[in-house]
């Protein structure tokens, strides 16, 4: 009675082989960026990279002078 209800379970290969093909349909749907497009994002995630750490830099530095003038090392 418990064999009418059940499917019969695809083998490992063929679960694999539709797993990889599953991916590939996936890859074709993504939107890629233009060249042109990476390389000015790039270009944007340095610059704010360079701000934010000449920022932090200076913040550090500051609090490093406060520090030394109270405890005057």
């Amino acid at each position: 009675m418990a064999n009418e209800n059940t499917a019969k379970k695809p083998s490992l290969f063929s679960r694999v082989k539709r797993f990889f093909k599953d991916i590939a349909g996936e890859l074709k749907k993504i939107a890629w960026p233009s060249k042109k497009q990476v390389i000015n994002n790039t270009t944007v995630v340095i610059v704010v990279v360079i701000i934010s750490s000449i920022g932090i830099s200076l913040i550090d530095y500051f609090f490093g002078l406060i520090i030394r003038l109270f405890f005057g090392s």
